[in-house]
């Protein structure tokens, strides 16, 4: 057992208790109180909240009827607010960009981890990225939930969750395995600020709601979490060293923290007064309310899920360990030869 997954002190001891026993103990490398065995609870706890928060989301924005309406609302006052409207016109290019920067961001990432050698880190990146978006598929396939129409009237697929949002998501978040620890702040930051400007223009251009690009940042982090405890349980995590704030981590989460401080807060605060009716006419100036509370409640929970997690990781770290012991001379066959000239009489 490593220096770092003994009991601390005065916790608890390895002895046998609830769940924590001497084969598991031996099995899983980690004995109860140990660093790894903490950072498993902390992190199945985080995933457990995160599908506890995206079942919510579900239930109020897809199952009940005003959820629904507020959803089309938030569609309907994109087309109101000048001001998106003249943005879209003005550049019409953006979606190619949007496409062209999520596979910029998955190169970058495949790049960090193969020139840093961390390549059973990069697949389980790229592998947590793929359970998220099948995952997601099979939600947008199968959860019971209303059919929507086009324009023209036919019906289209559920958008809950967002494929490119969870995508981008799943992109940024996986920054965290590939990176070296003193960096991932700023790493995981950038990508998330990325994460939400693709968000916010996907609810802009009308290709989502609100709720779809909210259910992808649950999902995604409720799948990092499951693995990074995956990890700990295999004893695959060991603390970092202890460091003051750098200036580039400022930099980034600072803006981090107030979109996601400001953004939760003006959404909460505009949600009472935009949620509509169960029945009747939309108001005509709620479109326009709605879309704004849905790109703040949007922005919010993308940039909370990034600090979240980086909050979760802050002293973890998910480099291998280099060895403690390296032999550099070889040994000899006996290193205790038997000496016939000494004798004990």
């Amino acid at each position: 057992m490593a220096p770092f997954d003994r009991p601390r002190t005065g916790g608890s001891p390895p002895g046998i208790a609830a769940g924590d026993t001497w084969w598991y103990a031996a099995v899983a490398g980690e004995a109860a109180g140990s660093f790894s065995a903490r950072i498993r609870i902390r992190m199945r706890r985080a995933c457990l909240a995160a599908v506890l928060l995206l079942t919510v989301a579900y239930a109020g924005l897809v199952l009940t009827t005003t959820g629904r309406r507020w959803g089309d609302a938030v569609l309907a006052g994109r087309l109101t607010d000048p001001a998106v409207a003249r943005f879209l016109r003005e550049h019409p290019s953006l979606q190619g960009l949007g496409t062209l920067s999520l596979l910029l961001v998955a190169l970058l990432l495949v790049a960090l981890g193969v020139l840093r050698k961390r390549y059973a880190q990069l697949g389980a990146a790229l592998g947590t990225v793929a359970a998220a978006l099948l995952a997601a598929e099979l939600l947008r396939r199968h959860a019971p939930g209303p059919r929507y129409l086009d324009s023209a009237g036919l019906a289209v697929s559920s958008g809950f969750p967002s494929g490119p949002a969870v995508l981008a998501a799943g992109l940024a978040l996986g920054l965290t395995l590939v990176v070296p620890h003193r960096l991932r702040g700023a790493a995981v930051g950038l990508g998330a600020l990325w994460a939400v400007a693709l968000g916010a223009y996907s609810i802009a251009s009308g290709r989502h709601r609100p709720g779809d690009v909210i259910a992808a940042d649950l999902l995604v982090l409720a799948a990092f979490a499951a693995l990074v405890a995956l990890l700990a349980r295999k004893g695959k995590v060991r603390p970092a060293p202890r460091r003051g704030l750098p200036p580039q981590r400022l930099l980034v989460t600072v803006p981090l923290a107030l979109i996601a401080l400001g953004g939760l807060a003006v959404g909460a605060w505009l949600l009472g007064d935009c949620l509509p009716a169960a029945t009747g006419p939309l108001p005509a100036e709620l479109p326009r309310t709605a879309h704004r509370c849905g790109q703040a409640l949007a922005a919010g929970t993308g940039a909370a899920v990034a600090l979240v997690l980086l909050a979760l990781l802050r002293r973890v770290d998910l480099d291998p360990g280099s060895a403690p012991y390296r032999i550099t001379h070889p040994v000899a066959e006996d290193p205790f030869p038997e000496e016939h000239d000494h004798e004990i009489s």
